[in-house]
This record gives C-alpha cells, sequence and structure tokens, in this order.
C-alpha cells in the first residue's frame, strides 16, 4: 500500500523567490524538494564551480565555505517558514539570522556536490523560529546547527 502524502505542489525556484529575497549570487536554494508545513524541510543547493566565491575559496582546491553552507541553511529554514503564509504576505516579509549554535563541520563541500538541506522547526516563540539544521552531501552529513530566525517586525 502506497503511503499517502498530502497534495504539495513543488517549490522551484520561482516560487522559492516569491517566499525569500535572496537573489543571485546569493540565492542558495534551487529546488524544494519535501516539506511539510510548521514541521521540516528538504531541500537542494547545486553546488557549481562557477560560483563566484570558488575563484578565491581556494583557487587550485575550490572549497564551499562554511558560512555559505550555514546561509543555504537558514534559506531554506525561511523557506519553510514561507510556506505557512499566504502570497500576499510573503513577499514582503523578512526573516533575518539571529543566532548559530552547536555549529559543526564534518567533510568538505566541492563543486559537483547537490547539498541536501534539513530543517526541522523545534519552537517558536514570539517573531522568531529555532531550527535544527543538516547539511548532507550522498547521504553523508557535511555540517550541522541550530539556528535561530526572527521575522522583520
Amino acid at each position: 500500500m502506497a503511503e499517502d502524502k498530502p497534495n504539495r505542489k513543488p517549490v522551484d525556484v520561482e516560487t522559492i523567490t516569491r517566499l525569500i529575497p535572496h537573489r543571485y549570487p546569493f540565492l542558495l536554494v534551487d529546488r524544494v524538494l519535501d516539506y511539510e508545513l510548521g514541521q521540516w524541510i528538504k531541500a537542494v543547493k547545486n553546488v557549481t564551480f562557477n560560483e563566484p566565491h570558488f575563484t578565491g575559496h581556494f583557487p587550485k582546491h575550490p572549497v564551499m565555505p562554511g558560512v555559505l553552507i550555514l546561509e543555504a541553511l537558514a534559506q531554506a529554514s525561511g523557506i519553510l517558514s514561507q510556506l505557512e503564509t499566504d502570497a500576499a504576505e510573503s513577499e514582503d516579509a523578512v526573516f533575518y539570522l539571529v543566532k548559530i549554535d552547536k555549529a559543526r563541520f564534518n567533510q568538505i563541500v566541492v563543486p559537483g556536490d547537490q547539498l541536501e538541506l534539513n530543517a526541522t522547526l523545534k519552537r517558536t516563540f514570539r517573531n522568531m523560529a529555532l531550527y535544527q539544521c543538516e547539511a548532507k552531501v550522498e547521504g553523508k552529513t557535511v555540517a550541522k546547527a541550530e539556528m535561530l530566525c526572527a521575522r522583520k517586525q
């Protein structure tokens, strides 16, 4: 028996740009693969050699900066929060990264990798949300952290 899933519309890059304000070269989520409203999200970032940070980090051994992996996780978290709002409300909403705790990097990320971005909403309070985040490449955890984000009032 097939497991019933809610009828969710795919979240492509056009929809993502309606939900969060980031744009090239700082939009770090390419697609949302799956989510449960108010619970969790699974998204991807395709890491390509032509991204601007690889020209200086590092020219002979390109490595995606850890801070950008964390930013990609924060963007995925913001998308999860925005999926619950209506379209008119979400276009003006902005979430700011307030705090990162327990950040850990386990493996480098290089061009050609597909970064799987997972965020789980732990709790909300006032205008803030706390997420447990994890980035994976080929099923292996490359980074994880707890992130606190706040909605601009």
